[in-house]
């Protein structure tokens, strides 16, 4: 793995890119249907990074708290899963069931996706306000495999806290860490 920071980003208050995307089973998702007129969050994602597996659970249960507030939830996978068989979205169902994660898990098999949005690793956070808007680009907390840190979601908490209540979210973001997403060969942002 090679540790990556997310360091690359959408400039904040720009409107995100659309997008049209499957899950496993071939149902499509649209973001603008997603995240109408709510608070999303979004997650790239895979289900073989230690980054991620170290907070799935703890994801799992911040967007259970949040989606009960209204806020929506969105993972993406982008791994080149020829490459890296653990992301085939034939496994993907039971890695998020695992996490807690009722939410879509989405298949980006064009990895066009993650380079309009500058995704650069595992996981990779974006959060957009009711408008659609990018509000924070940073990292779930400070915790990471094997640091001791709590594994609580803090600072997307602190954003969505701030968005729910209508207020500044909290500066500076600081960029999430984790494993380089998995290009295919030739595929790599330039």
């Amino acid at each position: 793995m090679a540790r990556t920071p997310s360091t690359q980003r959408l400039p904040l208050g720009q409107v995100v890119p659309d997008f049209l995307l499957p899950d496993p089973a071939g149902n499509l998702f649209q973001l603008a249907d997603l995240a109408r007129n709510q608070v999303t969050v979004l997650m790239f994602a895979c289900n073989h990074c230690p980054y991620v597996v170290h907070i799935r659970d703890a994801f799992g249960r911040v967007a259970k708290e949040y989606q009960a507030k209204g806020v929506s939830f969105i993972a993406i996978n982008s791994n080149d899963a020829d490459q890296y068989p653990d992301d085939a979205p034939a496994r993907m169902p039971a890695f998020a069931k695992a996490g807690g994660w009722n939410f879509p898990y989405l298949v980006d098999a064009s990895q066009q996706v993650a380079k309009v949005w500058h995704a650069a690793c595992t996981p990779d956070l974006f959060v957009l306000d009711a408008t659609g808007k990018l509000a924070y680009a940073g990292q779930f907390d400070a915790s990471r495999p094997g640091n001791g840190e709590p594994v609580d979601g803090r600072d997307l908490r602190a954003a969505l806290d701030a968005l729910l209540k209508q207020s500044a979210i909290p500066f500076p973001q600081k960029p999430s860490l984790g494993c380089n997403i998995k290009w295919r060969p030739g595929n790599e942002p330039s």
